[in-house]
């Protein structure tokens, strides 16, 4: 009787496992730290699924306002736009990265410390199917220090 009992358990829990859902990993997930005062900071990341995929949202308990973005140079001025989603091609990489694409974290209700976790939460779309991966970015460093902080930018939305 037990064995049919832990069969029957197994078995539920293998259940519970969507059969769609692709493996996705996560690494060096960091946010910058910012100033006093400053309302919005970015989020970066590397992600990799083992299927094609896309990631279609982010949002924070921490954070009012977080949207996907892309950094691109128009000529001689780099321009950021909010994007609808980033496609995750099976087994290739995708650098999220200061002036590529990044997450946006805006309406800060306080300055982000260096050191601090900020709790985000991916929502990744693969054969028509959502899924969300919870990510812990570490803040580092304020803004002024990154190799963009020079360049003319205007941000559209």
């Amino acid at each position: 009787m037990k064995l049919k009992v832990l069969m029957f358990a197994a078995i539920g829990v293998l259940a519970a496992q969507p059969a769609w859902a692709a493996n996705i990993s996560v690494t060096d997930a960091w946010a910058r730290a910012t100033m006093p005062g400053q309302k919005v900071s970015g989020a970066y990341m590397q992600i990799q699924s083992d299927a094609d995929a896309r990631l279609v949202g982010v949002s924070s308990p921490a954070v009012p306002r977080v949207e996907v973005h892309e950094m691109k140079m128009d000529g001689d001025v780099m321009r950021m736009r909010e994007v609808q989603a980033i496609d995750l091609p099976k087994g290739k990489p995708v650098s999220l990265q200061p002036g590529g694409f990044h997450i946006m974290l805006m309406n800060l209700p306080k300055p982000i410390a260096a050191g601090e976790v900020i709790p985000l939460t991916l929502t990744v779309e693969s054969g028509g199917k959502r899924q969300t991966v919870e990510v812990k970015a570490e803040a580092r460093g304020a803004m002024g220090s990154g190799a963009t902080s020079h360049l003319p930018m205007q941000h559209h939305h």
